[in-house]
Parts: structure tokens; C-alpha cells; sequence
């Protein structure tokens, strides 16, 4: 079969493997396409500490199951469009104890701990098998992305009494802002693109910042009536947005990180204490929220996905493509590549 490999910074090809055969409790799935990851990127520039080369990437994954292992559930079926959910837990660290299995501390997720998914075919447990039914095999390769968002505002406890700042109208973004107007929230969307930033209005955002261009703290103060947001989900990781968003949000206000700052971050720790403020991670996803985004996709079909898909590769022009996205990394949504 067919993969796509990482096989040092900057260099990639097609390779070809073995076809997997799925064993007792294992589902053969068939990749239709997958998402190029902000992880994925980074591993190609050779920026991700997680990763050993040669790696197959991707875990963004529409696909559709093609055999089943013995003793898999009959509620699994050959022919059925699914997504994967690409992590692992052990089930014995404190994270996985608690109920919190995606945060699970040994998680590995497929892609890049471990080789992924941009392949014909990946074998996976049943149990990692996410039916996406009344979803497209295509856009069945955005929910992973969009469900990170998902779970942020919920580790946020939106409600519709919130004002809630997004910063970063990338995919994660997008799925913060969604589910965040889908509670009922007031959304602002923080961006420096403002093609994104148009994107983000249609898609709940009642309001929009270009970070490069306004003055965010004065923006903030008009649209907040002084108080600032009360909720700020930082979907960049960059050092600046860090600090925005803990400048920025209200007194008694919740911040959400989910991006991953490369270098260290300098805070005025005092905004802490005088905040109080609940300073939250948020890791992957659970099962309910890919279950969320599948019903959102399933109950929208007006949402404008063929927006969110920047291109369409080949495994053969796959390489092309990712070389255009380290050139111009910040007008992408995602790129898809198709098998």
C-alpha cells in the first residue's frame, strides 16, 4: 500500500508498505483523506520534540471501514463512514484515573509518537472507531481538528451568560468558536488574517479583532463594556497571545490554553492573583465531543466546510503542498490529502 512519510526535516516521499490485517478486536479501515495537523508541520520543519524520524504523519482521518477482526461489534460495519480517534490511554496514570483519558500522560498519538495515518489502509482497535454517519468521508477528516475546540470550551463551562474571545481563526479555533455560539455565548473572534476573521463571523462570531491592525486592549474595553472577556480560549501558542489573554480577559475570568507556546512565556503573575483566575489546559479531545462535532456536521449541512479545505492533495503532490504551507503558514485552514 501507499504511505506518505516524513523522513527528515524538510524531505518527503511516498512510500510503500505492507497491507496491515486486522487480528481479534481490530477494524481495517480505509483512509479517503486525511488532514494535514499544525503537529504535522512542525514535524516536517523538524520543530517537534515528539516526534522520531521517519514518521508517517496525519490524524485527521475521514475513512471507511474496509474488514473486521473477529469479536469487533456488530454496530461497526463494513462500508461505514468513520473517523479515528488517534489517541491512546493507558488506563493507570492519574490523568486516565480521573476519567480524563485524553490527557492520558503515556497518550501517543498516531502521527506523532507514533506513524499515522496518511496511508491506504490503518488498523486500529474497535474501540478507537468513531461512527460518523451523515458526514461525507471528506469532511469526516475535520472533525479530530474541530472537536480540540470543542473540548476547550468545555473545559471553559461556556454557557450562554459568557463573553468568549477565540484568538486564532485556524481549525482548532473554529471549532471554539462554533461550539462556543452553539451554548449561546457572545464569541469574538482575534485573528491577524482578515479572511479568517470574515470566515469566523459566518461561522458565530459577533465580533471580529485583527490583532495586527486594532487596538486590542481599546477594542476589547468597547465591546465588553469595560470589562473585558470573561472567558479567553488561546488557540496560537505563541508568546504574545499567551499574555494577551491573561492581560486581557476580565476579573474572575477563565482562560483556556491549547496552543503550545515553542519558547518561554513572561507573565505578569500578579494578574493572576488579583483576577483570580481559573488558568486551564485543555489536551485533544474526549469521545463526546468528536460525538458533538459529528451531530453539529450531521445537523448543518449549510456549514461552510468547502471553506475550511484549503486544498486537495495526492500522496504524489503531498509534499508540494506541505512546501507551500511552511512558506505561507497563516492563510491555511486545512489541506486535505486524498487516497
Amino acid at each position: 500500500m501507499k504511505a506518505v512519510q516524513i523522513v527528515s526535516p524538510s524531505e518527503m516521499k511516498v512510500v510503500e508498505l505492507e497491507q496491515p490485517k486486522p487480528k481479534a478486536g481490530e477494524v481495517l479501515v480505509k483512509m479517503c483523506y486525511v488532514g494535514y495537523c499544525g503537529s504535522d508541520l512542525n514535524t516536517y520543519l523538524g520543530r517537534n520534540p515528539m516526534v522520531q524520524l521517519p514518521v508517517i504523519p496525519g490524524h485527521e482521518i475521514g475513512g471507511e471501514v474496509a474488514e473486521l477482526g473477529e469479536g469487533v461489534p456488530s454496530t461497526i460495519k463494513v462500508g461505514q463512514v468513520v473517523t479515528i480517534n488517534p489517541y491512546t490511554n493507558c488506563g493507570t496514570c492519574a490523568s486516565c484515573l480521573s476519567g480524563r483519558v485524553n490527557a492520558c500522560q503515556y497518550n501517543q498519538t498516531l502521527g506523532v509518537q507514533r506513524n499515522g495515518a496518511m496511508c491506504d489502509y490503518i488498523v486500529v482497535p474497535w474501540q478507537k472507531v468513531i461512527a460518523a454517519d451523515g458526514v461525507s468521508p471528506r469532511d469526516a477528516a475535520l472533525i479530530e481538528p474541530m472537536s480540540v475546540g470543542f473540548h476547550a470550551v468545555d473545559r471553559a463551562e461556556v454557557n450562554d451568560l459568557d463573553t468568549v474571545m477565540v484568538i486564532g481563526c485556524g481549525m482548532i479555533g473554529v471549532g471554539a468558536i462554533v461550539r462556543a455560539s452553539l451554548r449561546g455565548a457572545t464569541v469574538i473572534a482575534a485573528d491577524i488574517d482578515d479572511e479568517k476573521l470574515e470566515l469566523a463571523k459566518q461561522l458565530g462570531a459577533k465580533y471580529t479583532v485583527n490583532t495586527m491592525k486594532e487596538d486590542v486592549h481599546a477594542r476589547l474595553q468597547e465591546l465588553t463594556a469595560g470589562h473585558g472577556p470573561n472567558v479567553v480560549v488561546e488557540a496560537v501558542g505563541s508568546p504574545i497571545t499567551y499574555v494577551m489573554a491573561v492581560d486581557e480577559v476580565a476579573f474572575a475570568g477563565r482562560v483556556v490554553c491549547i496552543g503550545y507556546a515553542k519558547s518561554n512565556v513572561e507573565f505578569q503573575t500578579k494578574l493572576f492573583v488579583q483576577k483570580e483566575l481559573d488558568i486551564r489546559g485543555s489536551r485533544n479531545a474526549m469521545p463526546s465531543d468528536f460525538r458533538a462535532v459529528i451531530h453539529f456536521l450531521d445537523e448543518h449541512p449549510n456549514f461552510p466546510k468547502d471553506q475550511l479545505i484549503s486544498a486537495i492533495a495526492t500522496p504524489e503532490t503531498a509534499h508540494d503542498v506541505m512546501k507551500e504551507w511552511a512558506a505561507a503558514p497563516g492563510k491555511v485552514f486545512r489541506i486535505l490529502v486524498k487516497f
